[in-house]
């Protein structure tokens, strides 16, 4: 009788591991058949953000919100299988319309993100810099309530005024990047441009450093739209420092005006004394007045070799040059007074 029981036993255990062992490997070819399977991804869904944080339970329930997966458990389970389930990386990715569930646990575990771009334009104040960053739904604003100095400190920036420190581009990013990396990056990129054509600057410009350097690409950047003409530009204004002129240019007037300035710029303005008014001040202004590109930084580094120390504009966005008042004062005739 004992020995009965022990074989219906043993018969037993033999059909339910035959049965577990082909339980699981129907289980595994099934889940390997939907791993490998193409998913159509509709069109609205070619755009799909992992939340920072987000956990793979949520991260599959999001897919099957989104119209990308029917169910979410079996993209659990193989991802668990694949050792991906904590491994999943936030940021926005941009999903082909036949990916299989296994290339999407592989893109969004390797973190395969699709970049947004931020851009910057030449010539913009840090305060329109930070405007755009805070109008930004990608990015993550730290930077939201911080002064423009402590925003300085954090990115290792060593100067005390933000104005000018920033290069001038676009700049790619994952969702979620904290907008202080993003102005890092562009502190960076300026410093590396400026401390490049320091070093080939040439010998008899009258900058005491690069942050001089820098300031007078920001004028330059503002007083002209025409890359062709920025190097003679620089020219004019290097030519009167080293002659000990004021610069009289009216862009550091507007910057110095502040809010104050409502596009029009009248001659009590020019008359009013700043910091940054340089028809009654001698040399530089105290800090540069707007983000400089390259090529104003190039030309103020490697300014025309003229004599020209005036200029005027035509009135079609080109100016003219002069090297003595006379001429200059011609010129004025000509294209501001129509004599």
């Amino acid at each position: 009788m004992a020995v009965a029981v022990i074989q219906v036993m043993y018969r037993v255990l033999k059909i339910a591991l035959v049965a577990g062992v082909v339980g699981a490997l129907l289980a595994a070819g099934a889940l390997a058949y939907f791993a490998m399977t193409p998913i159509a991804v509709p069109p609205s869904a070619r755009e799909f953000i992992v939340k920072k944080g987000r956990p793979l339970k949520g991260v599959a329930r999001d897919l099957v919100a989104a119209g990308v997966l029917n169910e979410p458990w079996r993209f659990e389970w193989m991802t668990r299988l694949l050792g991906r389930a904590t491994e999943l990386k936030a940021g926005n990715y941009e999903l082909p319309k036949d990916l299989t569930p296994y290339g999407l646990a592989e893109m969004i575990g390797s973190g395969q993100v699709s970049l947004t771009p931020i851009t910057f334009i030449e010539g913009w104040t840090f305060s329109q810099m930070r405007q755009t960053l805070d109008a930004n739904p990608a990015i993550a604003h730290d930077t939201q309530g911080l002064s423009d100095q402590e925003i300085l400190r954090r990115i290792g920036a060593t100067e005390a005024h933000p104005e000018g420190l920033f290069f001038p581009d676009s700049y790619f990013f994952s969702t979620g990047t904290s907008d202080l990396r993003v102005l890092e990056r562009a502190y960076q990129t300026m410093h590396r441009r400026l401390d490049t054509l320091w070093q080939t600057r040439r010998p008899d410009l009258p900058y005491g450093s690069p942050y001089e350097a820098l300031i007078m690409a920001s004028i330059v950047e503002k007083e002209t739209g025409l890359e062709s003409e920025r190097s003679m530009i620089a020219a004019v204004f290097v030519n009167r420092l080293n002659r000990h002129m004021k610069l009289q240019t009216d862009p550091t007037v507007i910057y110095g005006l502040g809010e104050q300035f409502d596009g029009n710029l009248r001659k009590r303005d020019l008359e009013a004394d700043t910091p940054f008014n340089t028809y009654t001040r001698m040399g530089l202004p105290p800090t540069p007045i707007a983000m400089p590109g390259q090529a104003s930084l190039e030309s103020a580094l490697h300014p025309a070799d003229v004599s020209a120390i005036y200029f005027v504009a035509r009135g079609d966005g080109s100016s003219q040059f002069s090297a003595n008042l006379e001429d200059h004062n011609r010129a004025v005739q000509k294209y501001q007074l129509k004599h």
